[in-house]
């Protein structure tokens, strides 16, 4: 390594495994990807130039969403990669280290918290899982609002017209919530583990259909079959709710480490 170049780190893994077949990886600069080992670990990184993944130039790179979404895939492409030697700790994009020193020191000071990481992916998979809602749909499954007798007026009709539009809007979005939390609870069962995510926003996921709920689930390698199908059904059998699976993701939402230290 030269004095202006930094270390980019990708995953950490056993140094038991066989990374053999991550010669030929390259990563998000175009460097050939390499292993630093300690304490019965490790990562997997490469040598980037700090004048473009420096914290100033890396900081305006971000703000380029060409440039970020090369880098990522670059990034996961690496990701994936040493998943398929083994149980592996990715790390998020833009993991930066000065030197491979702070690497090992990473690896020896934080390695038993790093091999319970590990312990807990081993043999599992990171599956998404969304539900879109159908308003109008949902609507016809919620509860029916009797009209208010006695009503007359112009203004008096508008007011309870306006009235009865958002007591509808609430029922069905309270039938959405009802409906993800169900979703949820029957996945958890299903599952090692599982979380719920923030529902996207359709400007970023670039589908115009209502999402209503977003998680992501551990699931047994020998039990991912079962987990599909059981996806597949409740898309079949929800009224007004459509679910998507997407998977297998290397596990970022289940490895349990959030690298901070440099």
């Amino acid at each position: 390594m030269t004095g202006n170049e930094g270390v980019w780190l990708y995953a950490i893994t056993s140094e038991s495994i066989d990374v053999r077949s991550l010669a030929s990886v390259v990563g998000v600069a175009g460097e050939v990807v390499r292993v630093v080992q300690s304490a019965g670990l490790a990562a997997i990184v490469g040598s980037v130039d700090l004048d473009e993944f420096g914290e100033g130039p890396l900081r305006r790179h971000l703000e380029d969403l060409d440039w970020l979404a090369a880098t990522a895939r670059a990034h996961e492409r690496v990701v994936s990669a040493v998943l398929r030697c083994g149980p592996t700790i990715p790390l998020r994009l833009a993991t930066l280290y000065l030197d491979d020193d702070r690497i090992r020191s990473l690896l020896e000071v934080e390695h038993e918290k790093l091999r319970a990481a590990l312990r807990s992916v081993s043999g599992r998979s990171e599956w998404g899982v969304k539900g879109y809602g159908d308003a109008r749909a949902l609507a016809q499954t919620s509860p029916q609002k009797q009209a208010e007798p006695g009503a007359s007026g112009k203004g008096t009709a508008y007011l309870l017209r306006r009235r009865a539009e958002l007591t509808a809007q609430q029922d069905v979005e309270r039938r959405a919530a009802a409906e993800a939390d169900d979703i949820h609870a029957a996945l958890l069962e299903r599952a090692v583990d599982g979380l719920r995510r923030p529902v996207t926003d359709p400007v970023l996921s670039g589908k115009r259909a209502w999402m209503i709920f977003n998680g992501t689930y551990l699931v047994d390698d020998d039990r991912v079959d079962d987990f599909t199908t059981f996806v597949a059904a409740l898309d079949a059998e929800r009224d007004g709710v459509t679910v998507e699976l997407t998977g297998p993701w290397p596990p970022y939402s289940f490895a349990g480490i959030d690298m901070v230290t440099r």
